[in-house]
């Protein structure tokens, strides 16, 4: 099979995804689509919004839907790193093990992910990055496809963990998820209210997965459409020659090299879902709202001023 008739075929399998989810999913058609993006660009998801708005339903619907082994978990003040990444116990012939940790799934919600302490966040660190977790001076690899999707509440800051700059990196995506419109929460409450049952189809397994995540990778990109993403994270830094006057006066600190490549990653994949074989400056844009919002860094006159990341980001596109 060719590489165009694969690309097509990713197509109808994202199209029967989408349809697959949305049997649960109301609404929310771009958060679905972003999480998407992420997991077959071999990226990782951070959702922000008020509780209620069906995050964790939405992960646990992507795993029924693609036959993944899925853990939640739920990030308290007295989680410790060895309850995530597991911890080596006596067996019956006196000798040590290691028992596997919740870490240890295709995908991993963690949920309320700022409520932990500083010292279980740098836990995941490894696992997203190297896709492996080291425990009493062992390495050990962790399940593929594998794809962390944390969620934070914006609302009460009280008791919070702030993540560090070096662990929002790691995310490619930071969506941000509204309520629901009128309509939507109008269905959502019939369909919840009621003894209907719904039963997803399984659209892909794990082998099919990591096919597709290479065959993004392998997606050709036009000179333009690299040096476009290059020059547009460039943009966010202060004090470069190519930052405006408004990036100098308003952001702090602008994106690393990490953004570049999740742009480019993820334009293959936005070109991908909507039929194209290469991508164009248009799929750079339609990524780079939630791939930027959570590495740029606002002055303190951007905050009195009232100016927010996202028109910062506007205003470069």
């Amino acid at each position: 099979m060719s590489e165009v008739e694969e690309l097509d075929g990713f197509k109808e399998s994202y199209e029967r995804f989408r349809k697959e989810i949305a049997k649960v999913i109301v609404g929310q058609d771009e958060v679905v689509k972003n999480v998407l993006i992420s997991i077959f660009s071999q990226g990782h998801c951070l959702l922000v919004g008020v509780p209620g708005l069906a995050k964790t339903l939405l992960v646990q619907t992507i795993s029924q839907s693609l036959g993944l082994k899925f853990n939640r978990i739920q990030f308290t003040p007295d989680l410790m790193p060895s309850d995530i990444v597991g911890s080596e116990i006596l067996d019956d012939n006196r000798q040590f093990v290691f028992n596997k940790g919740p870490l240890f799934a295709n995908i991993v919600l963690a949920d309320e992910i700022n409520r932990t302490p500083p010292k279980t966040q740098a836990a995941l660190l490894e696992a997203m990055q190297e896709k492996a977790v080291t425990a009493a001076g062992s390495r050990y690899e962790l399940g593929k496809p594998f794809f962390v999707l944390a969620t934070q509440n914006p609302i009460e800051q009280e008791g919070t963990y702030p993540l560090p700059e070096a662990q929002l990196d790691r995310f490619m995506f930071n969506v941000v998820l509204d309520y629901p419109s009128y309509e939507e929460e109008l269905e959502v409450i019939k369909s919840t209210t009621s003894d209907k049952t719904v039963i997803l189809d399984k659209v892909l397994d794990a082998e099919q997965i990591i096919r597709y995540q290479q065959l993004i990778r392998k997606i050709p990109v036009a000179d333009n459409v690299m040096e476009y993403a290059v020059k547009l994270v460039a943009k966010t830094r202060p004090n470069t020659p190519l930052a405006t006057e408004r990036v100098n006066q308003f952001i702090a600190w602008g994106a690393g090299p990490r953004a570049s490549q999740f742009l480019v990653v993820g334009a293959k994949c936005h070109a991908a879902i909507n039929g194209k074989y290469s991508p164009d400056i248009e799929d750079v844009k339609a990524v780079a709202e939630p791939i930027l919002r959570h590495r740029l860094v606002k002055t303190y006159q951007a905050d009195a001023e009232g100016i927010s990341i996202e028109q910062l980001i506007q205003e470069l596109l």
